[in-house]
């Protein structure tokens, strides 16, 4: 029961809130634009970019093996 009450406070560390406003009382939040930008994004556009830049860099890191796989087969004339 102790080692999964662990993982579950890595997994917190690793995967930050994205919610900054999580404790704050609503009295206290501002409204958005009132001292920040106009174009703050939401929680939810933030865990989709989070999303995306991983499939981008998989996608990246798998291109790349791709391209040094056919180099090297080049090479190697099979």
């Amino acid at each position: 029961m102790r080692r999964a009450r662990t993982l579950v406070v890595v997994a917190r560390r690793v995967f930050t809130d994205l919610d900054l406003n999580a404790h704050v009382p609503a009295r206290a939040q501002p409204r958005i634009g009132e001292w920040g930008p106009i174009r703050v994004p939401s929680t939810r556009a933030k865990k989709w970019a989070r999303v995306w830049v991983s499939l981008v860099f998989l996608v990246a890191t798998s291109a790349l093996f791709g391209l040094c796989y056919w180099v090297f087969t080049k090479l190697n004339g099979s």
